[in-house]
């Protein structure tokens, strides 16, 4: 079976929603000590589970889930493999972590149907030179991740191509 490589260890920047791997963090794919590893580098900012503020009361944005969930950003952030692929991955990690059936098939389908948006966000802040992994070893919890909202970042990609 699967299995995570070892505690996920974060700090929270000032931004309320942007959470920095003290460490790097790591999962298996497919079984314990696969050939197919995943490692996370410390410095990677991530938000967890992306979920809209409605859905709070069903499903935070961390939860049982929030491992899976920091792989999944790093899958998407690096872009190494198929989008279909990582939301698979992160399926079989939530499964990995007992994640209730209740829970695991939205946040599947969800990024299934959605997930194009951050993946698509992800390379219009690569194109901006946003870097999502902080090579500081220290950093002031005051720090804010500098990530423009997606909106913004939409407008930006759109007026700068055209």
């Amino acid at each position: 079976m699967s299995r995570f490589t070892n505690a996920l260890i974060v700090s929270p920047l000032s931004d309320g929603k942007t959470w920095v791997l003290m460490q790097p963090f790591g999962y298996d794919v497919g079984k314990k000590g696969s050939d197919d590893p995943i490692d996370v580098e410390a410095g990677f900012m991530t938000d967890f589970a992306s979920i809209p503020q409605p859905f709070w009361i069903i499903l935070s944005r961390w939860g049982k889930y929030g491992n899976a969930a920091v792989v999944h950003d790093w899958l998407y952030w690096k872009q190494k493999r198929q989008r279909a692929e990582a939301d698979k991955i992160m399926f079989e990690a939530m499964t990995v972590l007992s994640v209730a059936a209740w829970q695991k098939y939205p946040i599947y389908w969800a990024v299934r149907a959605l997930g194009w948006l951050a993946w698509n966000r992800n390379q219009w802040d690569k194109e901006a030179g946003f870097e999502r992994v902080i090579k500081r070893k220290r950093f002031r919890s005051t720090k804010e991740s500098g990530r423009l909202n997606f909106i913004l970042r939409t407008w930006r990609h759109y007026i700068s191509h055209k």
